[in-house]
């Protein structure tokens, strides 16, 4: 009997020895997934950061080539801005298209073809000699090839490899990728065309672009997540999830009325991002200041919205997105009725570049993730490139009547007023949008 008590002691201290051993060995191989875990939200974070600076920066910074173009080819402002209205529509026709090829499993091929459309488009621009050829630069492949890479398709990609607590900073952080190309990229086609010419800093731009391919290549390499079971995804989100076919997405979101108001106001960002990067520059030179003030003011724009994108996308895991975009657009509206009223020093377009600039690219994140709370991830990059498409017919406006406007009266005053306007009434359109399923 006692012989029996000592076996089964001596039975139950091995086997709790063998416990406690176990329990260290999960500890230590629980350590490895959850260091690998952060390690490939790093890489896909970095990865897609560094394709949105590249495209995006090259998009940001045409403003500055308005005058160069002007003077090589002979056009004038209204020619001119004509062609980067149609550049500024075609970006948006084709984020959806590229959406769609990306969704369809062909991430790489559709950045690629991005990549090389961007680097023609520019080489084409400084060799172009009249309104078609700059069409055709400007107006179709340029701004196609930034549609493959920019934020329909990069956020598409992304969000499917990293887990859904992660995105909305994952997106501020991305997207502030667009902020840093528009930093960076600003100067230094300001000294490249200083040095040489306007058109060495095209052919600098469509060498970055090419570059780009081999990001592009590392991050369409890194597999999707597979689906949550049900853990991570709200009721809704899996029903959508199990829905076949694109059409059929796409019927259900243009019945849906928020993402309707969610369009509406994100024609209104088109509008005033498309006017200030084309025509910041001229209504600079106008007051009377250099290229070089045109050039600070670009980048510090990129620069303030490395802040505001980065701060939306942590405020979008703690505030509803619809309430963060209207206090965007509120925040437009009132930066631009305070330049108005203020001296057109170089001092006035600093202080608006800074404060225009912590809200430039920042509605792109809340933007994105209420259509993914709306209709899911399947999809993404397709529905958002719709979305995108109606941010790029106020784009194309915006573009179009400000060279409009100032080659009739000499100054871009009646542009500045709708500019406000629009803001706001993006802001009320904002507020009664159903951002979650259950509202």
């Amino acid at each position: 009997m006692v012989d029996e008590t000592r076996q089964k002691t001596g039975t139950a201290a091995t086997s709790g020895q063998r416990l406690v051993k176990s329990s260290k060995r999960d500890g230590q191989n629980g350590a490895a997934p959850y260091s690998a875990a952060r390690a490939r939200i790093a890489a896909v974070v970095s990865l897609s950061f560094l394709i949105i600076m590249i495209t995006m920066g090259t998009r940001l910074t045409i403003g500055l080539f308005v005058q160069s173009v002007m003077d090589g080819t002979g056009l004038s402002i209204a020619a001119v801005s004509m062609a980067l209205a149609v550049g500024q529509l075609s970006w948006g026709i084709f984020q959806p298209v590229f959406g769609a090829w990306a969704d369809k499993g062909n991430p790489f091929a559709a950045l690629a073809a991005g990549m090389l459309c961007i680097a023609a488009g520019q080489i084409l621009t400084a060799r172009a000699d009249g309104f078609w050829s700059l069409v055709l630069a400007q107006g179709l492949l340029a701004p196609a090839g930034v549609a493959a890479g920019s934020f329909a398709g990069i956020f598409g990609i992304a969000v499917s490899r990293i887990p859904a607590h992660v995105q909305s900073v994952a997106g501020g952080i991305i997207n502030a990728g667009g902020s840093v190309g528009q930093f960076a990229y600003a100067p230094l086609i300001h000294l490249v065309t200083h040095l040489r010419d306007y058109c060495m800093s095209l052919y600098t731009l469509a060498a970055l672009a090419l570059l780009g391919l081999l990001p592009a290549r590392i991050l369409c390499r890194m597999r999707p997540l597979p689906a949550p079971a049900g853990g991570e995804a709200t009721a809704h989100d899996a029903d959508i999830q199990e829905r076949k076919g694109l059409r059929e997405q796409l019927g259900v979101a243009l019945r849906n009325p928020g993402y309707l108001l969610l369009n509406a106001g994100f024609f209104t960002c088109g509008f005033h991002v498309a006017f200030l990067i084309t025509h910041l520059p001229g209504e600079i030179s106008l007051c009377g200041h250099s290229a070089a003030v045109s050039a600070a003011s670009i980048s510090l724009i990129g620069l303030c919205n490395i802040a505001g994108s980065v701060s939306v996308g942590f405020l979008g895991r703690h505030c509803l997105m619809k309430n963060i975009l209207a206090v965007l657009y509120a925040a437009r509206a009132v930066t631009i009725a305070v330049y108005l009223l203020a001296p057109k020093t170089e001092v006035t377009f600093y202080v608006f570049a800074c404060a225009i600039g912590s809200t430039w690219l920042a509605t792109v994140p809340p933007t994105a993730g209420i259509v993914g709370k709306l209709f899911g991830k399947r999809y993404l990059a397709t529905l958002f490139g719709l979305t995108f498409f109606t941010h790029q017919v106020g784009g194309f406006l915006g573009a179009w009547l400000g060279g409009v406007v100032v080659n009739g009266t000499g100054n871009f005053l009646w542009v500045w007023y709708v500019d406000m306007a629009l803001a706001l009434l993006a802001a009320f359109v904002n507020i009664p949008i159903r951002e979650k399923a259950n509202e």
